[in-house]
């Protein structure tokens, strides 16, 4: 997609106003990395770090995201994140739904100009949202769904193996099976 369409849509992230979060925020939080990757990360909104930078994923989860994707050889550069919230809920609160309705069209926008092949979404609340509703991460991480045109996955979120050190080898495991697919699907 051209750059002119990217400007515009990251221009209508910076103006709007569709919910109270835009009242609070530091920074708008549009997305980062490979504009025509075959994978895409989608959480489910900034923290304070992101807030501060204008970049998902820069805090200690996303550095904790970053050693994962060097691991299995998928730099960071070569995929794209984004969040469904681009605006920071006040204290890292989970997004109420009136939230993720007012910016969810951002995120499809991002989606159809990144065009990925995989997405994979960074914890439960994502995965609520764009899976299904009543999907389970402890139960359902790592697997595979179809919907539309995309292969879909959730993984645990990088802030809660930051609390729970003992995700962290499930975490590593569905990451390489990620990458694998991603192998797969580029042959």
């Amino acid at each position: 997609m051209s750059e002119k369409a990217w400007k515009e849509l990251e221009e209508k992230c910076i103006l709007c106003k569709n919910c109270k979060l835009c009242e609070t925020k530091t920074n708008t939080v549009f997305g980062t990395g490979d504009k025509n990757a075959n994978v895409m990360f989608v959480g489910e909104a900034p923290g304070e770090q992101e807030d501060l930078q204008g970049e998902p994923f820069v805090g200690a989860s996303g550095k904790l995201l970053d050693k994962y994707l060097t691991v299995i050889d998928m730099p960071r550069q070569s995929v794209y994140i984004a969040n469904i919230l681009k605006c920071r809920p006040p204290h890292n609160r989970d997004p109420l739904p009136e939230e993720e309705d007012a910016c969810i069209e951002h995120l499809r926008q991002q989606l159809k100009l990144v065009d990925p092949k995989i997405i994979v979404c960074l914890g439960r609340v994502a995965a609520k949202r764009i899976i299904k509703p009543d999907f389970k991460i402890t139960a359902e991480h790592g697997k595979w769904f179809e919907k539309g045109k995309y292969l879909m996955c959730a993984v645990y979120h990088p802030s809660a193996l930051l609390r729970d050190l003992s995700k962290r080898k499930e975490m590593l495991s569905d990451m390489f099976e990620i990458k694998k697919k991603a192998d797969e699907l580029n042959k």
